[in-house]
């Protein structure tokens, strides 16, 4: 369904809807890091009890670098050529992974990716010190919504790969003004231009173009030669 759909998209219209999915899902995982995941009741060494909020910042450390890594991707594929847009893809499937495995080792264990806070509040480190002190935990949705937001970000990376040869290419908004000579049918010589510039004819050189003279140096030519 998903491919069928990308197909009815025009090709600017697919590039713009792929990033942004990257953008939205990138920024769905970094609110996830930011919320409550797991509610933890901690035994204390004077034998009361504590019920720690443990968000995803301590669960899954991890998620924040991964999904700002998201949000460069998405930039990158901005500007990226084929072969690169390619690349992109293949690396938005691994971070779209990655997320997904920092969220479901917390759900998993949620006493472990509690440690931290737990270690901070009764001063008890190890695993097996830290399992015996958590009486309970109750995991809130946000975890499983960082693993919604991976899936999205998987799923967008291989639609990146599989429609990237359908994106529109880069286009240039300056191009150089090259002179050449043209024979005149009295046998004369007199100039013309490729693009732009003075027309075919005129002896009088175009108006130089910073912008274009700039282009050139960024080639590696000298304007100031021809």
């Amino acid at each position: 369904m998903a491919t069928e759909s990308a197909k009815r998209l025009s090709p600017r219209r697919l590039k713009l809807v792929l990033i942004l999915t990257i953008l939205g899902a990138s920024a769905l995982a970094m609110l996830a890091w930011t919320q409550v995941w797991v509610h933890a009741e901690v035994g204390l060494p004077d034998a009361g009890t504590q019920v720690l909020q443990i968000d995803g910042a301590i669960a899954a450390p991890a998620l924040t670098a991964l999904a700002l890594s998201g949000f460069a991707l998405a930039g990158a594929l901005t500007i990226a050529g084929r072969l690169i847009r390619i690349v992109l893809g293949a690396l938005e499937v691994l971070l779209g992974f990655s997320v997904f495995l920092a969220a479901f080792l917390a759900v998993r264990d949620p006493s472990q990716a509690s440690a931290a806070a737990v270690t901070a509040a009764t001063g008890i480190a190890g695993h097996e010190s830290i399992a015996l002190s958590v009486l309970g935990t109750i995991v809130t949705p946000w975890p499983f919504v960082a693993m919604g937001a991976a899936v999205i970000m998987a799923a967008t990376g291989v639609a990146v790969v599989l429609t990237s040869a359908r994106w529109p290419g880069q286009t240039r908004k300056y191009q150089a003004v090259r002179f050449e000579p043209v024979a005149a049918p009295d046998g004369s010589l007199k100039t013309s231009t490729q693009s732009g510039g003075a027309p075919a004819g005129s002896t009088e050189p175009a108006p130089r173009d910073p912008v274009g003279d700039w282009d050139d140096l960024s080639r590696g030519d000298d304007p100031t030669a021809r």
